[in-house]
């Protein structure tokens, strides 16, 4: 539950300064997902920037985020469109196999157990549906990286094996979003260890955007 204190009293700054980097990862769910109709889980799904495209695309929408701020933001933004749920995305109130497909965007660097949310999004999932997941490229985002905006050349640091929240180093701005709620890093093997472990299939896999240096990973497990 610490992920709560974390956001609440900024859900309006990170809308306000960090909406047009989340938004350009939208495509992701356009291509790997796709329409429906069918139960789909937006799982920590902050203020509700990709609800709108999830509820254009013809899905039932369901979305779950820990922050009572971010969720009233969301409420705001899609009205009585989508049911939105408080939860720990570690400890989902729904039964097995209850959603067709899941979608979770930039949650891998906020939740402090990405390996637990993984399990249970594949818990709830139903046989043959797909889990479409976008965040921060592991390599170039982390304590090691200053990367800031996602411009140029990432300035590469030790530290790129260290595992778990951090709220210092090379890779956080001053005034940014890791000097306010910190940030977890988890190199690339241990980023893609959870779908694996969770008995997903791996079908699809990108780094996502045309810079030299991608901003984001995508990709497409299926249970």
């Amino acid at each position: 539950m610490e992920t709560a204190a974390r956001y609440d009293g900024i859900a309006a700054w990170y809308d306000e300064q960090l909406a047009e980097f989340t938004l350009a990862a939208r495509d992701v769910i356009e291509r790997l997902l796709g329409s429906g109709p069918g139960r789909c889980l937006d799982l920590c799904c902050g203020t509700g920037l990709h609800l709108p495209r999830l509820l254009e695309l013809g899905w039932e929408v369901t979305g779950v985020d820990i922050s009572d701020d971010q969720l009233r933001l969301a409420r705001k933004r899609i009205g009585a469109g989508a049911a939105l749920i408080r939860a720990d995305a570690t400890e989902l109130p729904f039964p097995r196999e209850h959603f067709h497909a899941v979608v979770s965007m930039f949650s891998h660097t906020d939740v402090d157990d990405f390996a637990g949310l993984v399990r249970e999004a594949a818990r709830v999932l139903r046989p043959g549906g797909a889990f479409v997941y976008a965040g921060l490229h592991p390599c170039f985002y982390g304590p090691h990286s200053r990367f800031i905006g996602a411009r140029g050349v990432p300035e590469l640091h030790a530290g790129y094996r260290q595992v778990g929240r951090y709220s210092e180093g090379p890779g956080v701005s001053s005034g940014g979003l890791r000097e306010k709620v910190g940030a977890v890093h988890l190199p690339l093997g241990d980023f893609l260890q959870p779908f694996l472990d969770a008995r997903l299939t791996l079908e699809h896999f990108e780094e996502h955007g045309d810079a030299d240096y991608p901003p984001r990973v995508a990709l497409r497990a299926r249970r």
